[in-house]
């Protein structure tokens, strides 16, 4: 499999119809953990991504896709080195996901079969990510740049499909999605949110 063949897949387009992926960063215990999918899920979210920045990581991972049971995708988040990517695919990662571009990661990730998502912050890391096999790219931290940012590269890098994470929030959400990136990633806001609050974000991201 190329990375061609990623960015076509079931995976890649499942993301692209659903635009939004739940990061679930260091929630605990493991029961907090899954009370939190179940409630997400109920009100509408299917893609999640469980970053691997804790020694829980993989086992969260299994737990959270056993709870989905095949009805959603489950992927690894905060992917630094290979040794992280190869306990990723271990565990029944859908996708990866890295804050930042990685030569080895993207290309270890394709020749496994694996969607990769690695991060980038200028024209430059992203045209490299993409270049490289990235099935989607990670604007990161997209606050800081904000949705116009994301309007503007559509013109000379129309190619380059962009996932806007960090510091999304029910504001901005919208506003990224249409200004052309493919879907956002949301964590801190909805995990702080209550549930009336989830709901209401959920519901304002889904397609029209």
């Amino acid at each position: 499999m190329n990375a061609t063949d990623l960015r076509r897949g079931a995976v890649a387009q499942r993301i692209r119809e659903e635009r939004l992926i739940v990061v679930l960063r260091r929630i605990e215990p493991q029961s907090a953990l899954l009370e939190l999918v179940d409630e997400l899920a109920d009100a509408g979210a299917s893609i999640f991504e469980v970053t691997f920045d804790a020694p829980s990581a993989p086992d969260d991972l299994i737990a959270v896709r056993d709870r989905m049971a095949g009805g959603g995708l489950v992927g690894a988040g905060t992917v630094l080195t290979v040794e992280s990517l190869t306990a990723a695919i271990a565990a029944g990662a859908d996708f990866g996901v890295s804050p930042l571009h990685n030569f080895a990661l993207v290309e270890a990730a394709v020749e496994a079969g694996l969607p990769f998502v690695p991060g980038a912050f200028t024209p430059t890391e992203m045209r490299s990510a993409w270049s490289a096999g990235a099935t989607f790219v990670k604007l990161f931290p997209a606050s800081a740049v904000g949705p116009q940012f994301v309007r503007e590269l559509r013109g000379p890098l129309p190619e380059i499909e962009l996932i806007a994470t960090g510091g999304v929030d029910k504001g901005s959400a919208a506003a990224y999605l249409a200004a052309g990136a493919v879907a956002v990633g949301i964590g801190g806001v909805l995990v702080r949110a209550s549930r009336k609050e989830r709901r209401a974000l959920l519901k304002s991201l889904r397609p029209k």
